[in-house]
């Protein structure tokens, strides 16, 4: 076994080099693997995904290459009275979330109360004014959630952002247990672990669950929206349709027919009910937002608002993906649940105020710091492992539009062991689970997608920038 880093939580290792209780039967199993094995299995699981076409595409290169998602074979493993725990505090942010979306839209109360400034909503992109006074059918505005989370110690996990828009990953976590369960299906059978194969019927049942009131059938018809096969995550749009049995589409199968979107089939154009879409508000619309756009339906926005279709997630959600709203959701979780909220967030200095601003440029070298609309890790600074010449870059753009980022400090991520040439060596590691909410409930998938950095010492997870996958196990009673 390879021994812990000193100055971060080894969620596999005591301090001494002692199995912790959430690993000790895979440890078991581990030790009684020869390392040809072990080696072996990983090319067939490398293999396994070249087949099955599990890639994304990375933007920003000249060619934007199609690149495998690479697939560590050690699990990231949490007990079942850690889940619990968790399980509570994403349902209860979750929650908020909705409660505050649908606040926004409407009242305002949060702002009204002066518990949030309305400087964050006033000329920010993600805020829709064509939602105000709308609400979704069933109220449901985060369809699917997915809740970035860190972990720094035994009990201590913090929300690191949260993915209110169209949060993508659950592809590959679905893909890495079934991986998982081809490859060593006799580790399955000494160690207990939750399943999570039943998702796509899962979210099916979700978003029927939240049909429109034109929706007269007992069984709604669910599609999903794709920008197409050059979208990074079309991977993901096509395994989901495919697994819940709905329909994949492109703007171009769609148009609006008696106050209806309907797609066109072999039998000529049916009304959806449900459109789960993975292309961004700007694009939706062509009549209501970005008028070049191809990729969305003209007048969709006036079907969604007379009740003829649902739209998920909700546009506008976006507004609860702002990294400036997210340094408020200690305040916002308070506000709309009544209650102390049980996942923190990590502190967060927002550089659109004055003091924050000075802090942040005194110790920009110590700080990662983001675009409060950035995602998948780009656009942001990693203060520790930048050049003096980056540092001086960034101070620049900081000073020329300090409301565009917020700042915190560099964590010291948990780690999970990954296996490497030399054996297992830990590497660092943030969680994110995925959450259904419909007018039933919310349903929260145990465990979630793993995503690991495969370069030693690296805190950058995100596929994108040379992250990784693992599959999560939340274990039995």
């Amino acid at each position: 076994m390879t021994k812990p880093l000193p100055s971060s939580y080894d969620e596999m290792l005591n301090a001494d080099g002692s199995v912790r209780p959430a690993y000790a039967g895979y440890c078991q199993w581990h030790d009684e693997q020869t390392p040809d094995l072990l080696r072996r299995k990983g090319s067939e699981a490398e293999a396994f995904f070249r087949r099955t076409g599990i890639t994304f595409n990375v933007y920003g290169n000249e060619d934007a290459e199609e690149r495998l998602i690479p697939f560590d074979m050690v699990p990231r493993i949490v007990t079942a009275q850690q889940w619990r725990k968790l399980s509570r505090g994403i349902d209860q942010r979750v929650r908020a979330l909705n409660a505050f979306l649908h606040d926004l839209y409407h009242r305002q109360e949060i702002v009204r109360s002066g518990r949030l400034p309305a400087r964050l909503l006033k000329g920010n992109v993600a805020f829709l004014p064509e939602m105000v006074g709308f609400t979704p059918p069933g109220g449901v505005y985060t369809h699917i959630v997915g809740i970035d989370l860190v972990r720094t110690g035994e009990d201590d996990f913090m929300v690191l952002e949260d993915n209110a828009r169209t949060p993508s990953g659950v592809s590959y976590m679905l893909e890495n247990r079934e991986t998982m369960m081809a490859m060593f299906p006799e580790l399955f059978t000494r160690v207990r672990v939750r399943e999570v194969s039943d998702y796509p019927r899962r979210l099916a049942r979700s978003l029927a669950a939240c049909a429109p009131p034109a929706c007269k059938s007992n069984t709604p018809v669910v599609a999903v929206l794709t920008p197409g096969i050059y979208n990074s995550a079309y991977f993901e749009h096509a395994f989901l349709a495919d697994q819940m049995g709905a329909e994949l589409v492109e703007g171009s199968d769609l148009r609006v027919e008696n106050g209806r979107i309907a797609m066109r089939t072999t039998r000529g154009y049916q009304p959806i009910d449900v459109l789960y879409r993975r292309v961004d508000d700007e694009y939706l619309d062509p009549l209501t937002f970005n008028p070049g756009s191809v990729l969305g339906v003209p007048g969709i926005m006036d079907v969604y608002r007379g009740g003829g279709i649902t739209i998920a997630n909700a546009p506008g959600t976006g507004i609860a993906d702002d990294k400036a709203i997210y340094s408020f959701m200690p305040e916002i979780v308070e506000f709309y649940t009544g209650e102390k909220p049980i996942l923190q967030n990590v502190p967060t200095w927002r550089c659109s105020e004055a003091e924050a601003l000075k802090y942040v440029l005194d110790n920009l070298a110590d700080l990662v710091v983001k675009e409060v609309h950035g995602s998948g890790g780009y656009g942001m600074l990693i203060g520790p492992t930048s050049s003096k010449k980056e540092l001086a870059a960034f101070e620049a753009k900081l000073r020329a539009r300090p409301e565009n980022y917020i700042a915190q400090p560099t964590l010291s991520l948990s780690t999970v062991p990954i296996l490497t040439r030399a054996g297992l060596a830990p590497r660092h590691v943030d969680l994110r689970p995925f959450v259904l909410v419909s007018p039933n409930g919310i349903d929260i998938t145990p465990g979630g997608l793993t995503r690991v950095a495969l370069k030693k010492g690296s805190l950058v997870v995100n596929s994108s920038q040379g992250g990784g996958t693992k599959d999560s196990w939340v274990l039995d009673d």
